[in-house]
């Protein structure tokens, strides 16, 4: 018989492939900087990006312009996902909506936010507003497709059944589509995370005086690239942090989810 592994050897086992590759990528990223392929002020070292990072937070820049980020993307993360979850399933659900609003957010996609930069700078100025509806149009496109998506994949059968049965159409919602749709909410609400991320630097680009993409282009005036690598390791780690909080989220409340 195999013994059961415990659970801080199954974790071990999870994270195991995650440490492998990360220290590949560490381990080619300190030869590429020391092979001298590149200069060596346009090639950080891991060692020096992590002096520029541990300086960034003794100063007090970084929780600065992680605090302004995280505001701007959690504000218009949560004002997207909710009119896009909301608008997907109206969609997926009512076929005569679907076919009224898919062409308007078809044209809509293949905009990205930063090419509204400039209209929404003019509309609403340099202020917040600004770029929080920006990471709210990015997020709210993003979510729609995926729920959209989901909800009309839901068998017409299923909701058929409960109409014929006499449920309600708040029990349909809660009983049928929003159970049946969970995993392609989840998977939306994921991906418009990272979409939400991707806006922000468009936003802060477009005019700020702090946040992390602002940081980054400061820095790039002055070619710190040290601290140009610290300010997307923050990026990378703060997208992977709350992937795996929304992850968590859908194992805890959708387990028959497979997203």
């Amino acid at each position: 018989m195999h013994a059961t592994p415990s659970p801080p050897g199954r974790a071990l086992g999870r994270l195991g492939p995650a440490l492998g590759a990360a220290g590949a990528v560490l381990a080619l990223w300190y030869l590429a900087a020391g092979s001298g392929a590149v200069a060596p002020g346009l090639l950080p070292t891991p060692g020096q990006t992590l002096a520029a990072l541990a300086d960034s937070a003794r100063s007090g820049v970084l929780a600065a312009d992680l605090g302004a980020s995280a505001a701007r993307a959690g504000q218009g993360f949560a004002l997207g996902a909710l009119v896009g979850s909301a608008l997907g399933f109206a969609t997926g659900y009512l076929p005569w909506l679907s076919a009224a609003v898919t062409p308007v957010v078809s044209f809509l996609r293949p905009i990205p936010a930063i090419a509204l930069v400039p209209l929404a700078t003019a509309w609403f100025g340099i202020g917040e507003s600004a770029k929080r509806l920006l990471i709210a149009y990015a997020v709210l496109l993003a979510v729609w497709l995926y729920v959209h998506d989901g909800v009309s994949r839901i068998p017409v059968s299923h909701l058929r059944a409960a109409r014929s049965l006499g449920a309600p159409l708040h029990r349909r919602f809660t009983e049928v589509l929003l159970p049946a749709a969970a995993p392609a909410l989840l998977a939306a609400l994921r991906y418009g995370a990272s979409v939400a991320l991707l806006a922000l630097v468009a936003a802060e680009l477009g005019g700020a005086d702090s946040g992390l993409a602002y940081r980054l282009q400061v820095d790039g005036q002055f070619l710190r690239v040290d601290r140009m690598f610290a300010g997307l390791l923050v990026l990378g780690l703060l997208g992977v942090a709350v992937d795996l909080v929304l992850a968590g989220i859908g194992r805890r409340f959708a387990h028959w989810s497979t997203s």
